[in-house]
């Protein structure tokens, strides 16, 4: 069983459009259940970070695709993608 330390180290990717979302920052437990509920990623900063970012981004486990050994894939709607 992985720790969650390792996967702070994975870049998360969607597949559905390719973009690179980050680094998870955070994750989710179902603590009754004992397992993983969801990864965190930052959200984009606007220009240059000076203005406001954006919230968090919160990615269900079961959206998670695959877990390689430098990346995690997700498959998302992003509002980038416009769906």
């Amino acid at each position: 069983m992985p720790k969650s330390s390792d996967f702070r180290t994975k870049e998360v990717i969607n597949i559905r459009d390719g973009r690179r979302l980050g680094n998870i920052i955070d994750m989710e437990f179902n603590l009754s259940e004992g397992r993983i509920t969801a990864i965190v990623v930052p959200g984009a900063s606007r220009f240059l970070g000076l203005l406001k970012e954006e919230d968090d981004l919160v990615i269900p486990w079961e959206k998670i695709k695959k877990i390689g050994d430098d990346v995690i894939l997700v498959d998302i709607e992003t509002r980038s993608t416009g769906l």
